[in-house]
């Protein structure tokens, strides 16, 4: 079934149809008094309904009706939660804006998108003052503030403030009955190559996306989330849903945290304050929080954590596993909602040594249900799940996206031969775990053999005094590609390159890997490029290195 436009569906049909109201009507009535907390306000799951309603009636009287694009500018808040179910109930489009993309970036999306109404925090103002001219399209603004007042309005046609705008709004707001396959939300990919490419998702979407990780992390066991969790984000709202977690734990009934702008220190302090028991994060985050000096006394014993956007290295597991941190492995991309499968361990996996379920742990992990994985050679022809035979992921599930918004070539180079090409290579062992070793466009040639970056990542960030690391293929006359590795030391470190090639070299001498991996060129620098969301930036990397 393709997305639709908005529209009203048969009153026979209504009762089946797969509706994001659905899972706010649920939630409101089952958990009326659990709470939902950003800085010092606090609401309950019934007073959070209220304000959805609220919300919605707001944006019907500025115009917004079925069809139109609402846009947000703010940080992970209580707000973002509300705009990711009134929004998409109205009929409307929710357009999740990357604050962190360049403001030329961030105004071709806004354009790209149609947007007709922009929620924007006082901290993007400047922001959107430098693009004002491309926003010609955008009828209306409203303010969004940390603090009661929120006056200053600026030179922008804001329609008010927030909080106060809610205040004056009815709570009861009759929203319309919406096609399940009505587009619902659109955000930019944050891809290092070209502009942002937007993915877009239906209500039945991202309901299914939402039962099926639940169904996934719900129950009993390693990894399992239940009914006393804690939840709170560290990975962005405006990042592919905030990995549609929120959805997840408003489904479940659970206590629900939001930072705000993310603080090493603050968010430590509010898992602490709040018994956060449960987030999701890349690697980066959470080494960030693991050398955050606040952090290092506080007690962080049964907090579990996703991690996906790039490979869970295993030194970065074994540093949280000894702080009490359950961390597991996950994977998926903006274009498949984004889940595709979690790292828990079986029970099974649970009896094996230690160091084998740290390698399990930092696998992309098990599909998830109503999810089918593939791993295929350049014809598309199946290769063996042996955990050894390499090939490209394609995946097909009912959550992932159809193409990319006005461009339908790429939607098709995407969904060639009926299953989404992830770019992604990566083995499938006998126990069903997926592992990503490296991206297409990332993985080096070199003396006739291929070479992993991640897998070099890995084995280089064992080394206790390396912080970061990042390996990239630069182009050599001989080999044609040799591998470059950039190293972060450790507050205080000490590391010549020589002591980290002799420490690959021991790799070579086991087998793990080939000797045409060893970098001739190791450099020591002070940060890596990254892109907005956190992952290395490679493509910077070696238009940086190349020459």
């Amino acid at each position: 079934m393709s997305i639709s436009d908005p529209g009203r569906v048969p009153a026979a049909q209504a009762a089946t149809r797969l509706n994001l109201g659905q899972l706010l009507c649920n939630a409101s009535r089952q958990f009326p008094q659990q709470l939902i907390v950003h800085g010092e306000r606090r609401f309950t799951y019934a007073e959070f309904g209220r304000r959805v309603h609220r919300l919605a009636a707001v944006l019907d009287a500025l115009g917004v009706c079925a069809g139109e694009t609402v846009a947000v500018l703010d940080w992970d808040s209580h707000r973002y939660l509300e705009a990711f179910l009134a929004v998409p109930m109205l009929g409307a489009v929710l357009h999740t804006v990357n604050v962190r993309l360049s403001p030329e970036q961030i105004a071709w999306t806004i354009e790209h998108a149609a947007d007709d109404v922009i929620l924007v925090h006082e901290d993007f103002l400047p922001l959107l003052d430098a693009i004002r001219p491309r926003l010609a399209h955008v009828r209306r603004f409203v303010l969004l503030c940390d603090h009661a007042g929120g006056e200053a309005l600026g030179g922008l046609p804001f329609a008010g403030e927030y909080e106060a705008l809610l205040a004056a709004a009815a709570g009861d707001f009759a929203f319309p009955e919406v096609a399940e396959d009505a587009r619902a939300t659109t955000f930019y990919t944050t891809g290092t190559t070209g502009l942002p490419k937007g993915v877009f998702f239906s209500h039945r979407q991202l309901v299914l996306h939402t039962l099926g990780v639940r169904s996934t992390l719900s129950g009993t066991g390693q990894g399992h989330i239940g009914a006393d969790d804690v939840y709170m984000p560290i990975t962005p709202m405006f990042h592919v849903h905030a990995w549609g977690m929120p959805l997840v734990a408003l489904s479940m009934g659970l206590k629900q945290v939001y930072p705000g702008r993310y603080e090493p220190a603050k968010l430590l302090r509010l898992i602490v304050r709040e018994g956060v028991s449960f987030s999701h994060c890349v690697p980066a985050i959470l080494q960030m929080l693991l050398n955050c000096p606040d952090g290092r006394e506080m007690d962080l014993d049964g907090w579990k954590v996703l991690i996906g956007g790039s490979a869970l290295p295993e030194s970065l597991a074994i540093a949280a596993l000894e702080r009490g941190i359950d961390v597991f492995g996950g994977y998926g991309m903006s274009e498949t909602c984004p889940i595709l499968c979690v790292a828990q361990l079986t029970p099974e996996v649970l009896r094996r040594p230690f160091a084998e379920q740290v390698r399990i742990r930092c696998k992309a992990g098990r599909a998830a249900p109503l999810v089918q994985l593939r791993i295929v050679d350049d014809e598309m022809n199946d290769v063996a799940h042996d955990g050894i035979a390499q090939g490209e992921v394609i995946a097909r599930a009912p959550w992932l996206t159809e193409g990319y918004l006005h461009n339908p070539e790429a939607g098709a180079a995407l969904w060639r031969g009926g299953w989404l090409h992830t770019g992604d290579i990566g083995t499938i062992d006998a126990d069903g775990y997926l592992k990503i070793t490296d991206r297409l466009k990332d993985v080096i040639k070199t003396g006739g053999e291929w070479v992993s970056t991640l897998m070099l990542e890995d084995l280089i960030l064992r080394l206790h005094e390396v912080a970061e690391c990042a390996v990239v293929g630069i182009p050599d006359p001989r080999w044609d590609e040799r591998p470059l590795a950039l190293v972060v030391l450790r507050g205080g470190a000490s590391l010549d390159p020589a002591m980290i090639r002799a420490h690959l070299a021991g790799f070579v001498a086991e087998g793990l890997i080939p000797k045409y991996a060893l970098p001739e060129r190791i450099e020591q620098v002070e940060a890596i490029p990254k892109t907005s969301v956190g992952k290395l930036d490679k493509k910077a990397i070696r238009a940086q290195y190349a020459g």
